[in-house]
C-alpha cells in the first residue's frame, strides 16, 4: 500500500532479517582504507543490534556484520561483541564458527575488545546458569579475556540510565536488560560510573578490552566520538537522535501522501 521507501535505513531495524542485507566481512567488499573498521560477529540469538546503528550512519566508519561460516577479517580497529537472548548457547554457537580462535589471536596482537551485555558476559572466564535461566543448567568457559565470571541469576534488570565513561569522561545514555550478575578483579576498573550512584562493566588491566550491560551507548554522540576518537578516528558531527526525530516526521508525511489516513482513522473509530 505503500511504496518502498529508500530513507527506512536510517531507522533502528526492528527484526534480525535486516542484517541479512548488512555488509559482511568478503575483502573483496569492503572500501577503501582509512576508515575505522569495526567488527561485530553476528551471533545466532543476537539482540539489540540497533547498537550499531549510529556506527554504521558515521562516513568515516566500516561496519563489519560477520555472518556465520566467515572468519573474523583483518585489518581491523576494533571488535564489539553484541547482546545475546542467549549467552550460553551463543558462547557455544561463537566457538563454533571459530570465532574464538580469531578473537583471541586480534587480541593477543593488541587489538580493542568490546562486549556489551550478553557480549560482556562472554568475554569473561566463565558463564554460570545454575537455574536453567537461559536453558539447561549447567555452565561453560568463557573467552577470558577479562578477568570476571558471570552467574546467571536473579531477577532481570530493565532500567534506563545515564552517566559517564570512567577512561574518557564522556557522557553516555542508555538502559540495561539482562538477567546476571558479573563480578570479578576487572570490575574493579569499571567501564562506566552512572548517575543512579553504580558502576557498570569492566576493564582489562593495559584496557583494550572493555564490557558493559548499558546498550545504546553509541547513539550517543559524545560517547561515539570518544570511542572512535580512541580509534584513532573522528566523529562526522552526526546528531543521531535527532536524525531518529526527523528520519519518523519525514516517514509520516511520506505515509500521508500516499493513504487516506483521516479515513483509516474513521475506521478505526467505528471498531
Amino acid at each position: 500500500m505503500v511504496p518502498w521507501w529508500p530513507d527506512a535505513f536510517r531507522l533502528p531495524a526492528e527484526d534480525a532479517v535486516a542484517l541479512d542485507t548488512s555488509s559482511s566481512a568478503d575483502p573483496a567488499t569492503l572500501r577503501a582504507s582509512g576508515r575505522i573498521r569495526i567488527a561485530v560477529p553476528r551471533l545466532s540469538r543476537i539482540a539489540n543490534f540497533d547498537d550499531f546503528d549510529p556506527l554504521a550512519q558515521e562516513p568515516g566508519v566500516e561496519l563489519i556484520m560477520v555472518a556465520p561460516g566467515q572468519s573474523i577479517p583483518h585489518g581491523l580497529d576494533a571488535i564489539i561483541l553484541p547482546g545475546t537472548k542467549a549467552t550460553l548457547a551463543d558462547l557455544a554457537f561463537f566457538r563454533a564458527q571459530g570465532w574464538d580462535t580469531d578473537l583471541l589471536t586480534y587480541a593477543w596482537a593488541g587489538g580493542r575488545v568490546w562486549g556489551i551485555c550478553g557480549g560482556y558476559q562472554m568475554l569473561g572466564h566463565r558463564v554460570e546458569d545454575p537455574d536453567g535461566v537461559e536453558g539447561p543448567a549447567g555452565g561453560a568457559r568463557g573467552l577470558g579475556l577479562l578477568d570476571v565470571v558471570t552467574v546467571l541469576a536473579g531477577h532481570k534488570v530493565l532500567t534506563e540510565e545515564r552517566g559517564w565513561d570512567c577512561l574518557t569522561g564522556a557522557r553516555v545514555a542508555g538502559y540495561e536488560m539482562h538477567i546476571g550478575r558479573t563480578t570479578g578483579p576487572d570490575c574493579a576498573r569499571p567501564m562506566l560510573r552512572l548517575e543512579s550512584g553504580r558502576f557498570d562493566g569492566a576493564v582489562s588491566a593495559d584496557g583494550r578490552v572493555r564490557g558493559c550491560y548499558l546498550h545504546g551507548l553509541f547513539g550517543g554522540d559524545s560517547a561515539r566520538a570518544a570511542f572512535l576518537a580512541e580509534l584513532g578516528g573522528a566523529a562526522s558531527g552526526l546528531n543521531y537522535q535527532a536524525e531518529v526525530e526527523r528520519t519518523l516526521d519525514r516517514l509520516a508525511d511520506y505515509v500521508e501522501c500516499h493513504i487516506q489516513v483521516d479515513a483509516l482513522l474513521a475506521i478505526a473509530g467505528g471498531c
